[in-house]
Formats: structure tokens, sequence, C-alpha cells
């Protein structure tokens, strides 16, 4: 090889180590639990599906006849925005984050102009690694901030080959609610959740 041609090549190889090094990073590690279970749900993403209630209380009661959907939207390295369509109501969504010690599982709610409403931005950090199929979700401080009802608060996300669920409980209390999506059939993406 020629002295151009050696130094085209230090050149492009610069150029290619160079690009790789700007990847966004690929977050805080997880337990194997959890990587599972991340790995799992970024596999649907950019796919919807529809769901049912299980089980619910008398406080959920407007959910009840409507069609739900959730859509795992945006997926990168550290985060997975999984917007839930309430009928036409798109204020909700889910938001799952790496952090340094597990999974945090977040509720962005907005109103339909996009601004945040007053109760948003609540749920909680996983405390222990978990199933790969199952993750724990207690209330956290500023959960507890915006509502001391919502301090029993546990939610749980389920993850399986045909079936994904999410559920919440107010331990304690009749609080429930539960609703699982079908897996095997993906629906048309619906409208972008408000706010986005």
């Amino acid at each position: 090889m020629n002295r151009s041609a050696h130094s085209i090549t230090l050149l492009a190889f610069a150029a290619v180590t160079t690009a790789c090094a700007t990847f966004p990073p690929a977050g805080p590690p997880l337990a194997p639990e959890q990587e599972a279970f991340w790995a799992a749900i970024r596999a649907h993403c950019g796919r919807a599906y529809e769901g049912r209630m299980t089980f619910s209380s008398a406080a959920d009661t407007a959910m009840a006849g409507k069609r739900l959907v959730m859509h795992v939207r945006e997926c990168n390295a550290s985060e997975i925005k999984i917007p839930f369509h309430v009928g036409e109501d798109r204020s909700r969504t889910w938001v799952l984050t790496r952090t340094e010690t597990g999974i945090r599982l977040k509720h962005d709610h907005r109103h339909v102009d996009g601004t945040s409403d007053a109760i948003t931005w609540y749920g909680g950090d996983t405390r222990d690694a978990g199933q790969p199929h199952t993750q724990i979700f207690p209330a956290d401080p500023h959960t507890i901030s915006l509502n001391p009802v919502y301090g029993t608060n546990v939610w749980t996300m389920e993850i399986h080959p045909t079936r994904f669920a999410y559920q919440l409980i107010r331990t304690g209390t009749d609080r429930r609610f539960r609703v699982e999506f079908d897996l095997t059939r993906a629906v048309p993406a619906p409208p972008a959740p408000w706010g986005s």
C-alpha cells in the first residue's frame, strides 16, 4: 500500500471510530432480569396493541367501554415511551427509564393543549431485580408529595410472548386496576399523544 492510500485508510478509520464514539450511551447497566424485561419491551418498538380491562375499582369506571390502546412509540438506549390511549383521550404516557439502581416508571399526563396536568410525573423505581417478565414500581417520594394517599400505590408491568399487562394496586384499599394487551395482533398506530 502506498503512502497516499495508507493515509486515506487511516483517515477513514478515524472517521468511523469518531462517529461510533458519538453514539448515545447504552445507559446504566441493569440486572439480567431487568435487561431481559427492557429488551422484551423494546422488541415491540413502533407497534401498537389493543387491550381490555381485566379488573378495576369504582374509581376507574371512566375507562369502561372505551377502546384501550398502548403504543410503544419511542425507544432509545435509556428511555422507552409508551402512550396509553383511552378512547379519544391521549393524555397518558408511560415513561420507563434506566437508572443506576434499576428501572423507573413515570406517568406523563398532559392536557389537549400539551401542557402538563397538575398531577403528573408520578410513579416509582424498582427495588429489586424483579423477574424477566415482571417489574414492580412502588410509589416514590414525588408521588407521595402530590397526594399522601398515593403513598401505597404499587404499579406492575408484565411482558410475556403474547401479553403485556399494566396494573395499579393501592395497598390497603379497594383501588385496583389492570389492563392486558394482546401482543399477537398489532393495530394501526394511534395519533401522537398530547404534548408530543
